[in-house]
């Protein structure tokens, strides 16, 4: 009898669902210390020796099965969120320059942060040449954007294929791009403090009108079809 309840133990495991099976992820965003405001440069460097190595790779639909490679870092400093991605993908485009445009049709990073873990979530998407989107709202049909003057003066964006548009290139490329948001672009929630705030995000890579469009996510995402905008399946950030 306990021979058949350990195979019966194994074979359901065997077979159940992998998405099923996984747990949410949570994030600890240790503090960089830095005097004065730091370049960008100072900040890939620091987010390089001193914040984990994070993996973004999670395949959540069987249509989308190309899975570019996808890692980035993450730390606060004072009131900033430091974050650094690193891509490796087989094609990367740019068309959108202006700010708010639909970013995601590129080659594009993408970090959602629910700051009270209320269900109410910034979608910061930056394309490969650091073309910034950014709104707020509950989900995907009620989001207000940020001014474009807000985002440029308190997000900075530096990747390294540059800042100018180009049509899709093929035959594999690997990318990096930096990013500091200040928490004033945050302008739904006036006076936040990272500080000990325990929050609710997800980390994504996407890529719309590339040849191989793509959808992938830190934490797993259990929908039908790809959606980014559900923040019921966030998972956990506490900033120290």
């Amino acid at each position: 009898m306990k021979t058949l309840m350990l195979l019966a133990a194994f074979f359901f495991q065997v077979n159940q669902n992998p998405m099923e099976m996984q747990k949410d992820e949570k994030l600890i965003v240790k503090e960089i210390e830095h005097k004065g405001t730091a370049s960008l440069k100072e900040v890939s460097t620091l987010l390089e020796e001193q914040a984990e190595l994070n993996s973004i790779g999670v395949l959540n639909w069987d249509a989308f099965a190309y899975a570019p490679k996808v890692k980035f870092r993450i730390a606060r400093n004072k009131n900033d969120i430091w974050l650094k991605y690193y891509v490796t993908e087989a094609n990367i485009l740019a068309k959108h320059t202006d700010t708010n445009s639909a970013v995601s049709k590129d080659s594009c990073v993408e970090f959602f942060f629910d700051p009270l873990g209320d269900g109410n979530y910034y979608n910061f998407e930056i394309n490969c040449i650091g073309t910034i989107h950014l709104a707020y709202g509950p989900g995907r049909s009620d989001r207000k954007y940020v001014d474009p003057v807000v985002i440029q003066k308190y997000i900075k964006a530096e990747s390294t294929l540059g800042n100018r548009p180009f049509a899709e290139k093929t035959g594999g490329h690997t990318w990096e791009m930096t990013i500091v948001i200040s928490a004033e672009v945050m302008t739904h929630n006036k006076g936040i403090s990272l500080k000990g705030l325990s929050s609710k995000s997800n980390f994504y890579k996407c890529g719309d009108d590339t040849s191989q469009k793509h959808y992938i996510t830190w934490n797993p995402i259990k929908t039908a079809k790809p959606d980014y905008h559900r923040p019921e399946y966030f998972g956990d950030l506490v900033f120290e």
